[in-house]
């Protein structure tokens, strides 16, 4: 069974859970090309991440979800994030 909770004038919501894939994002430095690139910096991002975050700073209790490989990328992820 499915209980939909409806939110009435005066109520709020205690937390937000967003879900959502993220992206890494390989930037060449200098604002060069991929072609003209030898060095890459590398920043990761997502929107459900995002909207997080900016709920947190405003002191909404907020949770992200998502899969991470358990490797060093996944943990640089997950370290950037926090």
């Amino acid at each position: 069974m499915c209980r939909l909770n409806l939110l009435q004038k005066g109520d709020y919501m205690s937390e937000i859970i967003t879900f959502g894939e993220i992206m890494m994002r390989l930037n060449p430095k200098g604002h060069r090309r991929f072609v003209q690139a030898n060095e890459f910096e590398v920043s990761y991002a997502s929107g459900e991440a995002n909207v997080a975050a900016a709920l947190s700073s405003f002191g909404v209790e907020t949770s992200f979800v998502t899969k991470a490989p358990k490797h060093e990328i996944g943990q640089g992820m997950v370290s950037e994030l926090r």
